[in-house]
């Protein structure tokens, strides 16, 4: 299928590896100019030229969601590099593992603003010139916690969820010019970051990463991890012209994990 998309200019933040270089990639070999950021300048710089070699379109922006200039960083990059943007991948990567009890106010505050106000500000930035063309995509990646909350997640099942109600009332504002704004919601997806978290609960369960792992899987009726390809693809419809009349919704890639319909 061709997504319609050829020519078009995304940015997608955090892509220096995982979910959102999957992202770029599938963007890229349908022919979008794509833009990532991230703080490794030698993992983005690589991932740029990765794409360039399968004949993609890409450049890069070192830079931290962590950083109080973020925002205006980026709105910089986008007009100098891509001169205009069609699709915005807010991408934030995970917070750190723990519990409920966990939590106190330095980290939520901390998170909060990476994860959700550098999001919402970010977006808001780019709002105004995707209604006046008429065109516009903001796929937010956030968990399957925000469905059913996953344990030792505390901080990604709180801020992710913040996340939904502002996708949805985003997305009502701006259909009619155009705008579709939905959210990804992976689930077991091979990554990096997977890995970690399966070492962090194998840690405080006592147990293997191997077995950690196997019961994972187990609870998957797929019976096995999702690829970050499977994923991006999702990711690439989602923000294709085909998927106009998508809006508002949460999209689970997650092999049929989450027990709630």
């Amino acid at each position: 299928m061709d997504l319609g998309i050829s020519g078009k200019r995304a940015l997608v933040l955090a892509a220096s590896r995982g979910l959102g270089l999957g992202i770029a990639k599938a963007l890229a070999a349908e022919g979008v100019h794509v833009l990532i950021c991230g703080r490794s300048e030698d993992k983005l710089k690589a991932n740029v030229d990765a794409i360039r070699a399968t004949g993609g379109k890409a450049d890069f922006e070192v830079a931290d969601l962590a950083d109080g200039h973020f925002v205006e960083q980026m709105i910089h990059a986008v007009h100098d590099i891509l001169g205009g943007i069609d699709i915005l991948v807010n991408n934030t990567g995970g917070p750190t593992p723990g519990t409920a009890e966990d939590m106190d106010g330095d980290t939520l505050d901390m998170f909060f603003q990476t994860m959700v106000v550098r999001v919402i500000t970010l977006t808001n930035a780019f709002l105004p010139l995707m209604k006046t063309q008429g065109f516009g995509r903001i796929l937010t990646v956030a968990s399957s916690g925000v469905f059913e909350p996953i344990p030792n997640l505390a901080l990604s099942n709180t801020l992710r969820g913040a996340l939904v109600g502002w996708n949805k009332t985003l997305s009502s504002e701006v259909a009619s010019y155009g705008v579709t704004a939905n959210m990804l919601l992976p689930g077991r997806i091979h990554t990096d970051r997977i890995d970690e978290l399966d070492g962090a609960n194998a840690k405080r369960q006592g147990k293997s990463v191997e077995d950690v792992r196997a019961a994972s899987v187990k609870s998957i009726p797929a019976q096995r991890l999702g690829t970050v390809e499977e994923f991006a693809a999702a990711g690439a419809f989602l923000c294709s012209a085909q998927a106009s009349y998508i809006t508002g919704t949460m999209l689970r890639v997650d092999g049929g994990a989450a027990k709630s319909n």
